[in-house]
């Protein structure tokens, strides 16, 4: 699964044309899903499964992440396709943009399969590493001036916080010292800190989480260290934004979440790692409200759901019970939902040739396909029932309600409801407004791209009204790895 796609971006840099750099590309990610889906059926078959003596390792809670992941990897690798098909035509996309963007693009892909099957915590500490290294470039595929100045604030930014994750990463080995059993490379095996969690020195697992949460927490657009996001998803390629917003925001928060038991366990099972992830879970969710309100440009709009999104998801981890369920269906529906929405907003940004809102109005009348899939999304987002996040954030007030959080909801629900009416106040004449350049032609969208928008929104509707046993199931036991701690 690793080194697939990794082989097929360096077979990219081979290809003389463009077409191809992409076809290699496309084989890349569709072999890793291939093998991907295999990995993840024999772990529903065994409980886990393992190799390289458990440095590699797949669980239910990374099985599912993985499942996420193909599937936000497979609609925008479909979708980068679509979207540089003109660029190639007009000679705005190089052989040369090609080559780098596929390379990169497979790289990222194994890079972050990397962290999802890293028993090793140091070891998935160096696959998020890789992860900003490898996309920072696919910012600035279209080289111009905010392109690269959103780059080097991504790289400086997201360094900076892996930097401090990798201090909590040594801090977490620093308190197994006295734990017999546990010395050289054991100590940083997950399952092993897993089983000796309650002997482990409570003040340096504190001290540990605090840095993962900042430096990790950077990296997923947790607010306050979010600065990064705006500019790098308004800046980069619309495949790429729906990548980074669909599902690496996640794989850092992932790392989070393989913390979180450990933790609560090291720590007496107080709550003291859970009641961090909910405050920071509650800002997350206001800064974005404040923001949305005053976007213009539609790109900057869906990054600052992005910030609240992840904002829902560490709450519902934080307030535990029945949240930590939710933060994981959450993470399925808010990864099918912005992948379509940036596919969709960077699909009407090549059509209208702007991502300026005030001149976007009228999509649905230009392109009944992109605009049902930026509206349909932003709806989503916005969690208007029957969409599948209005489940998974109605479960997230379930679970503040059992935990007795009533500050925590209340600001949730006042924080969703700016949310609702300053994007509300966008979308509407965005579809349906009057748009005064008359030059712009109504597009009529393919197969493919009616399919690309029918899958997520289809699927989005869906879980909404009706929830697999298999994916309830997997959502299930993933949570209950989160809750270990809190279960014993």
């Amino acid at each position: 699964m690793i080194v697939f796609p990794a082989l097929m971006g360096c077979a990219a840099l081979l290809m003389r044309s463009a077409k191809a750099a992409l076809t290699s590309m496309a084989i890349g990610v569709a072999g890793a899903i291939m093998l991907g889906t295999f990995a993840i059926v024999q772990t529903a078959r065994h409980g886990t499964i393992s190799a390289l003596s458990t440095w590699l390792y797949l669980d239910a809670l990374s099985a599912f992440n993985m499942a996420v992941m193909m599937a936000v990897f497979f609609l925008s690798t479909v979708f980068a396709l679509v979207y540089f098909k003109d660029e190639i035509r007009n000679n705005a996309f190089t052989i040369k943009q090609a080559r780098q963007f596929s390379a990169l693009w497979c790289a990222s892909y194994a890079s972050m399969t990397l962290v999802l099957c890293s028993n090793n915590l140091g070891i998935m500490w160096v696959g998020i590493e890789a992860t900003t290294l490898l996309t920072a470039f696919l910012i600035c595929i279209h080289e111009n001036r905010s392109s690269l100045e959103a780059m080097w604030k991504y790289l400086i930014i997201c360094s900076v916080g892996v930097a401090f994750a990798f201090m909590g990463t040594l801090l977490a080995a620093a308190s197994t010292q006295h734990v017999a059993g546990l010395s050289g490379h054991q100590a940083l095996l997950w399952t092993r800190l897993r089983d000796h969690a309650a002997l482990l020195d409570p003040v340096l697992m504190k001290a540990a989480f605090i840095f993962l949460l900042v430096g990790y927490g950077t990296k997923a657009g947790i607010a306050p260290m979010h600065n990064w996001l705006p500019d790098a998803h308004s800046q980069a390629p619309a495949p790429v934004s729906a990548m980074f917003s669909g599902f690496m925001l996640n794989a850092s928060l992932y790392c989070v979440m393989r913390y979180v038991p450990i933790v609560e366990a090291a720590t007496g099972n107080k709550g003291w790692g859970l009641t961090l992830l909910t405050a920071l879970g509650i800002f997350s969710i206001i800064v974005a409200a404040a923001f949305i309100v005053f976007q213009h440009d539609l790109k900057r709009l869906l990054a600052y759901h992005s910030v609240e999104h992840l904002g829902i998801i560490a709450l519902g981890i934080g307030l535990g019970g029945i949240g930590t369920f939710a933060a994981l269906f959450h993470t399925l529906n808010h990864s099918l939902c912005k992948t379509l929405s940036f596919c969709a907003a960077g699909r009407l940004g090549q059509i209208y040739g702007t991502h300026d809102m005030r001149k976007m109005n009228g999509a649905f009348k230009i392109s009944g396909v992109w605009g049902t899939g930026i509206f349909g999304s932003l709806l989503a987002l916005l969690g208007v029932a029957p969409f599948a996040l209005f489940m998974s954030e109605f479960q997230v007030c379930k679970a503040a309600i059992d935990a007795r959080a009533y500050v925590a909801l209340g600001l949730f629900l006042g924080g969703a409801a700016v949310v609702f009416v300053g994007a509300l106040s966008h979308a509407i004449p965005l579809m349906w407004g009057e748009n005064e350049n008359k030059t712009i032609k109504p597009v009529k969208g393919t197969i493919i791209e009616m399919g690309l928008v029918a899958m997520p929104l289809g699927a989005l509707l869906l879980l909404g009204v009706w929830m697999p046993g298999f994916l309830g199931g997997a959502l299930t036991k993933a949570a209950a790895i989160i809750r270990m701690a809190q279960l014993k």
